[in-house]
């Protein structure tokens, strides 16, 4: 069984690749972001992500793979990732509220052994109900939209406020599953090789 190395202290992220059998080594990369200039959403979260991967790729021993992630809420042309406070996050829920937008995440996969490197960039259609100013008041007093690109979870509280997907479910939460299948498919492995044998 091969080592699973996720570049992230998402919860979320962590969850859903336990949900597939994966048990990652959690090593949050602790990337300082905000030396990352992009002109594109696609370009940001596929920068990103590569470099969440490699900051810990560069320090981890072969054999192993390494997976970092980055998400962002693009709506009416702008970029959305954490709000910075409960405020902001209020009034972003005003702005989405009714409105649909692009989850986009970006998946950068690093085979140590081999030095091979592999970005993609997901992207899901969220439709937001129209909620009303009190529900917002008490999502956002939860703390959970505070913690999540786009401001909101699916599979949380927020979940209550997403009328409709078009895409991966899964992608929305944090990553994309069928994707990291594909991309780990086109470095010659299996999901079978980061798991357990089953019993």
């Amino acid at each position: 069984m091969l080592p699973f190395v996720l570049a992230s202290a998402s919860p979320a992220r962590r969850q859903l690749l336990q949900q597939i059998g994966i048990e990652p080594i959690v090593q949050p990369s602790h990337f300082d972001e905000s030396v990352i200039q992009a002109t594109t959403p696609t370009e940001l979260v596929r920068l990103l992500a590569r470099c969440k991967a490699e900051t810990i790729a560069h320090t981890y021993p072969p054999p192993a793979v390494v997976l970092g992630c980055d998400s962002v809420l693009v709506m009416d042309g702008n970029i959305y990732g954490k709000p910075a406070s409960a405020a902001e996050a209020i009034a972003r829920w005003q702005r989405m509220r009714g409105q649909t937008g692009e989850l986009l995440t970006g998946h950068a996969l690093i085979d140590v052994t081999h030095g091979y490197t592999s970005v993609d960039v997901e992207t899901t259609q969220v439709t937001f109900a129209q909620v009303s100013d009190a529900e917002i008041t008490d999502y956002v007093m939860s703390g959970e939209p505070l913690a999540c690109a786009g401001c909101f979870a699916l599979d949380g509280r927020g979940g209550a406020f997403v009328e409709k997907i078009i895409g991966t479910p899964s992608n929305v939460i944090g990553l994309s599953l069928p994707l990291l299948r594909r991309m780990l498919a086109r470095m010659g492995y299996a999901l079978t090789d980061f798991r357990p044998p089953c019993i």
